[in-house]
């Protein structure tokens, strides 16, 4: 089976990880500064914070922007569930903002409609959630002006989207949000095994994530409120998570930054050939962001369903069937039974209906040759012949 994605690990990243198992720090040691340094540096953001999984970034993120009960939190519903379910550890409500009908990235124009009608009704959304969909920036300045007109803050879910660039400017440098949040998990554009990371520009929200990650607990002088008993000292001083990244972790996300714009542009290379090689199929690639340069974690393509004899599920089954490891990205978030009891109405979103019956991700991945993207071409050309 040719997978939709997978990692690319080298020597040079193995080595990187057997320094730190050889060394006296496994967890807690000076590598995972040096990576949080090493994104902060590349994406122009003054500060980065380390965790465990994107999903704990989000979570943190949340919380140091003051999210709680009986407030309100938007994204998109065209995503994992991380990025809405963030806000409900932090007792939040969720609601969804439909999406684009060419990206599948959050609608400014539906977020427009929606916080107008908001504002009528006097709920507008503390927070909102963009989600850069397979990599691909969301229209952030047209949000971000939303945000000052209305009020909300604005955290990026950018979890597929490392290394892609919005107004030729890197992704997650917060220019038009509060935080943006990256996933290293290994189907990423680059990986630590599991790993996550928050930027921003605001060095009190860096802080607080810094604490919420780990219990809560600090040791800095200048924190504590009150004189030390001894040198082994330490206060409590929120609620907080164990959410730490490891050094071991870090070791690996570290490495692999330094291949992280080769990858990008790989992937970019890929998804180039596949614009060519699947022209005149009954489907068509995902639209296109203006000024947006995408990292490409996903390639998506979108069924021409009224040229076709078969239906979305039968199309990828008979591509399994042929050895070529297609997904979906993503089923609606509020199709999930957990979230049935919310009430949401699927026929306010008809743009992320329609993108989930159309859509199938394709193998996107570094180290797909060729002649494996041949292969995935063959199959497209055979289950959608006429």
């Amino acid at each position: 089976m040719i997978p939709y994605g997978r990692q690319s690990v080298s020597q040079q990243d193995i080595d990187a990880v057997v320094e730190v198992l050889r060394s006296d720090w496994l967890t807690q040691g000076a590598v995972v500064p040096r990576f949080e340094t090493a994104v902060a540096d590349y994406c122009g953001a003054a500060h980065a914070v380390a965790v465990n999984s994107a999903t704990s970034a989000l979570h943190i993120a949340c919380l140091a922007l003051g999210v709680g009960p009986g407030d309100l939190v938007w994204t998109s519903p065209i995503s994992f569930v991380a990025s809405s379910n963030c806000a409900r550890y932090c007792g939040a409500d969720v609601d969804f903002v439909d999406v684009d009908g060419e990206t599948a990235n959050l609608s400014p124009a539906a977020l427009e409609r929606k916080l107008a009608a908001a504002k009528r009704n006097g709920r507008l959304p503390k927070v909102v959630i963009p989600v850069h969909l397979t990599g691909q920036s969301c229209d952030m300045e047209a949000i971000h002006a939303l945000s000052r007109r209305y009020g909300f803050r604005i955290v990026e879910d950018a979890s597929h989207a490392i290394g892609g660039s919005y107004r030729g400017e890197p992704v997650g440098n917060c220019h038009y949000s509060d935080i943006a949040v990256f996933s290293f998990h290994p189907v990423k554009v680059i990986t630590s095994g599991e790993g996550g990371m928050a930027t921003t520009n605001d060095a009190e929200l860096a802080g607080l994530m810094a604490l919420l990650r780990s219990h809560g607990i600090t040791r800095e002088p200048e924190l504590l409120t009150r004189e030390p008993d001894g040198p082994w000292y330490y206060e409590q001083l929120e609620l907080g998570y164990n959410y730490r990244l490891t050094d071991i972790h870090a070791a690996l996300g570290l490495s692999q930054m330094a291949r992280l714009e080769a990858f990008v542009r790989r992937r970019n290379e890929i998804a180039a050939r596949y614009d060519e090689a699947l022209g005149g199929l009954p489907l068509r690639p995902l639209g296109r962001q203006q000024d947006a340069y995408s990292a490409y974690h996903l390639y998506v393509v979108r069924l021409d369903l009224a040229r076709l004899s078969r239906s979305h599920r039968d199309v990828i089954v008979a591509l399994r069937d042929r050895g070529i490891g297609v997904n979906v990205h993503y089923m609606p978030i509020y199709r999930q039974p957990d979230y049935a009891r919310f009430g949401v109405n699927a026929q306010d979103f008809p743009e992320a209906e329609r993108y989930y019956g159309e859509t199938i991700s394709l193998p996107l991945y570094v180290d797909l040759t060729e002649d494996l993207q041949d292969e995935v071409v063959a199959a497209m050309r055979e289950v959608l012949a006429p």
